[in-house]
């Protein structure tokens, strides 16, 4: 392909993608209000469903890995931010994947650029996720009044602020897991089930419910600190946990990893995406 004609293909793409960004605001309304349909506290279940989780794995994890070591500050907002991110990124990634077969209907009657569906599914977690964060400040706020748990041990930067940037890497590797799994998802039904046994796997692969510290086996840590969630829940923890500035190898390890994941993704989305309505 020259040069002239990927412009033209980049510059008739931004002129698609306008023409229906209202389009993917509304779909993305829809899938917030229907993940909420017919629920009595509606979009409070944000707030409140990673609190529940949190409070159950810090009971049963609490005392195996939060009393007592030095690798971490407040166990429960410990495992919080770890969740959190985590969290984000399995939903998403599900709700992407899963986004033709929900939407089959209308794709097979009306034309819209396919890349919406999965795309809105994203955008509908995240802003779940950002509702989340409203969760984080409250239990941060409590440990660090009461002092309970090690809360005492807070302390709030400027460098807390800088939690952004790993939120939008985590968006962006996420977009491009989602793309592919939503292909993936059209041609192979089973494609669901593994990718939920690996999602348990990836749980305990990625020090959320422990510090990396605890792992004795170096190839075990070399497998974790090679997975990029490692790196974007760690970013994290360090702007708002410990309040220090971000490891500059971690994120430049993170951010090349997102966007190649997303050029991966959208690469393989129009490869196939043409050819997607006749396997729904």
């Amino acid at each position: 392909m020259s040069a002239k004609s990927a412009e033209q293909e980049i510059t008739h793409d931004v002129a698609v993608f306008k023409k229906y960004r209202n389009l993917l605001a509304e779909l993305t309304r829809k899938n917030i209000k229907l993940k909420y349909r017919n629920s009595w506290l509606g979009i409070f279940w944000s707030f409140l469903q990673p609190l529940l989780n949190m409070i159950v794995l810090s009971v049963v994890f609490g005392g195996i890995f939060g009393k007592h070591s030095k690798y971490i500050v407040c166990y429960p907002v410990f495992l919080f931010t770890g969740r959190l991110l985590f969290d984000f990124f399995s939903t998403s990634t599900k709700q992407a994947m899963t986004s033709f077969r929900r939407n089959a209907a209308i794709i097979k009657k009306v034309y819209v650029p396919k890349y919406m569906y999965p795309v809105s599914s994203l955008l509908s977690t995240f802003v779940n996720f950002a509702i989340s964060l409203l969760c984080l400040v409250c239990v941060w706020i409590f440990f660090k009044a009461t002092g309970i748990q090690g809360g005492a041990d807070l302390h709030i930067t400027w460098y807390a602020l800088l939690c952004v940037v790993p939120m939008f890497l985590i968006l962006v590797f996420s977009t491009g897991v989602g793309l592919i799994l939503s292909v993936l998802s059209v041609y192979f039904r089973d494609i669901e089930y593994i990718w939920d046994v690996l999602l348990r796997l990836l749980l305990y692969m990625v020090p959320i419910l422990y510090p990396l510290q605890k792992i004795t086996t170096p190839w075990v840590i070399y497998v974790i600190k090679i997975n990029p969630l490692y790196s974007m829940i760690e970013l994290f923890r360090q702007c708002v946990l410990y309040g220090y500035i971000m490891s500059w190898r971690m994120l430049l390890y993170a951010a090349v990893v997102s966007v190649l994941t997303l050029i991966a993704g959208i690469i393989i989305f129009n490869w196939k995406s043409d050819d997607l309505i006749y396997h729904l």
